[in-house]
């Protein structure tokens, strides 16, 4: 981090209750308060979201596209794990 440089957050909005909730970007902010704010203010400025969720950027991990072979192939061989044998019903949200 650049030094007087506030940290990241990721923002994460949920349209209405019971859906789920979808990454939307990033705001700067010195605390999860002042994240959450400034989240409101940029990314549910005509009422898009009915809830926000902020992670530090930091905390969040995530696989490398470079590892995704190796990393994903222990379930390719496991057929059963795709719903192709059976019928899965869609999600409805109220």
């Amino acid at each position: 981090m650049i030094k007087n440089e506030w940290p990241l957050w990721e923002v994460f909005t949920q349209k209405r209750s019971g859906a789920p909730f979808e990454h939307a970007g990033s705001v700067h902010a010195p605390d999860k308060e002042m994240a959450l704010q400034n989240a409101r203010d940029v990314y549910s400025r005509r009422n898009e979201a009915s809830c926000l969720w902020v992670v530090l950027s930091e905390y969040i991990t995530s696989s490398s596209p470079e590892d995704a072979e190796a990393f994903f192939e222990p379930s390719n061989d496991k057929i059963y794990r795709h719903p192709n044998f059976y019928k899965t019903p869609g999600a409805t949200f109220e």
